[in-house]
């Protein structure tokens, strides 16, 4: 039952009762009535407000006014009481949005530490048992090194496999990309390089296989200085191409809404990848080398097996509508980021299929992008002339290189160790990373440069172009 204020009849705010009467007042009204008369109003006693009592009381519910118990008063209140609990529920769901995405950021740096931990116990276990083995004992000479040319024999003289026992090899510490290779060409000597040689090959993309604008995908041997293949089959001219690291395989991608797989060897196409209705516009091979990603201009990725040519899974940002120009794996496998026509840089998570970070900042379509050996740092091109590095540990843009005015970036690479990074475009450009100062411009190219790529330890570097050539630097 609500207490009732004896002389506005209404429901008090701030109640209390006058000893001398018994009776409920506001306290505000109360009070102004003790000033004017110094009595109580309902019997005339004199009264002061040291004498009034407060009455502690829940937050009192007012009655509705009459006006509002009417049909059309009951369908305002319940519609605003339905805006409100919208508008709540809408707050909640940005603010699960946001919860989600901090959780898969914590998730993944989290996998990531466990397996850098797994790893690491699993180094120093092997290099335990290594200096166990190793150990001088009495009367007994030290076991020599096996030569890289001579390897060991197992049973029956079939060659064994070096086990875990060896300890870390340098070929695996130079592997990991965290630890700079003591041959690698250092800045002084890579600022040095000049062109060596230039051959005249029908070709436009990168490196030491190249894409052409006549259809076909061209594999130039460098220790042998020529082709070694011309491979055949797509319909229009090929834009991507991927040299799998281990095998003799060759992947590349066309306008013609294919992927193909050939062998080298065999100089013939053994897989047709039809994962897209668009052009395909970048290529991009996962780290166990079994799996291959796509990107095309019908707005979806999709993630195919090389063996079966089965598509696994196609998915789009149905909120953007815009067309992939570029995709490119992070070195752990469990990433990659596609760049976009509408000048986006977007990071997916491979398992989860989602969208979980964006890179706003360019203002043209991304033609390129890169990821540094050791996951650090992310490198995107665009049609706005510039260079941008992103930190993907704070998720933020730490550097921008502003290039020429018109300078299309139309590649980028790190190299092994994660120390160099060319850019292909207009000219070539090798920046050293963590300065990001210049050490080599070439312009030796007649044409807009499509392609530039790395050799071992950086000892050379090689580039293609529009105007049909292939080229290496080094010293």
């Amino acid at each position: 039952m609500a207490l009732v204020c004896a002389i506005s009849n209404e429901v008090p705010e701030h109640p209390c009762v006058s000893p001398v009467s018994n009776q409920v007042f506001e306290r505000r009204l109360i009070e102004k009535y003790i000033a004017e008369n110094g009595t109580d109003p309902m019997n005339g006693q004199p009264l002061s407000e040291e004498q009034l009592v407060d009455i502690k009381v829940a937050h009192p519910i007012r009655p509705k006014a009459p006006s509002a118990t009417s049909i059309p008063a009951i369908l305002k209140s319940l519609q605003d009481e339905w805006d409100a609990v919208m508008l709540h529920s809408f707050t909640l769901r940005q603010q699960l949005q946001t919860t989600r995405q901090e959780l898969s950021h914590a998730l993944y740096q989290h996998d990531a530490a466990c397996r850098v931990i797994a790893r690491l116990t699993k180094e120093v276990t092997a290099a335990r048992e290594a200096l166990a083995t190793l150990k001088p004992q009495a009367g007994l000479v030290a076991p020599q090194a096996v030569p890289a040319s001579q390897p060991a024999a197992g049973a029956g003289g079939e060659p064994m496999e070096i086990s875990e026992q060896v300890g870390m090899t340098p070929e695996i510490i130079q592997k990991r990309g965290k630890t700079v290779p003591e041959d690698l060409v250092r800045a002084e000597d890579l600022g040095k390089y000049r062109q060596v040689a230039s051959h005249a090959v029908s070709i436009d993309c990168a490196g030491s296989r190249g894409c052409g604008a006549d259809k076909n995908v061209v594999v130039f041997d460098k220790n042998e200085e020529q082709i070694v293949a011309t491979l055949k089959g797509h319909t229009k001219k090929v834009t991507s191409v991927i040299y799998h690291p281990s095998q003799s395989v060759v992947f590349s991608a066309s306008p013609d809404t294919t992927i193909r797989v050939w062998s080298v060897t065999g100089g013939n196409c053994v897989q047709v990848v039809r994962a897209h209705e668009g052009g395909v516009t970048g290529l991009s091979l996962h780290a166990t080398g079994d799996y291959l990603l796509s990107s095309s201009e019908d707005q979806y990725w999709a993630f195919s097996d090389i063996q079966t040519g089965r598509v696994l899974t196609k998915v789009t940002d149905e909120s953007a509508g815009c067309a992939l120009t570029c995709a490119q794996f992070h070195p752990d496998g469990l990433i990659f980021g596609t760049g976009t026509a509408d000048s986006q840089i977007k990071i997916w998570d491979l398992k989860e299929r989602t969208n979980v970070a964006n890179f706003p900042g360019h203002s043209g379509p991304v033609t390129s992008i890169a990821f540094s050996e050791n996951g650090y740092y992310l490198a995107t091109g665009a049609q706005d002339s510039s260079l941008k590095l992103w930190d993907l540990r704070k998720l933020k843009n730490f550097k921008t290189i502003t290039l020429d005015n018109n300078y299309e970036v139309k590649s980028l690479v790190f190299d092994q160790s994660g120390t160099y990074l060319a850019v292909g475009g207009s000219d070539i450009r090798v920046y050293i990373c963590k300065q990001w100062s210049e050490v080599l411009n070439f312009t030796d190219h007649t044409g807009l440069v499509t392609g530039v790529a790395f050799g071992e330890n950086a000892r050379f570097l090689t580039s293609t172009a529009m105007d049909r050539s292939l080229k290496f630097y080094s010293l």
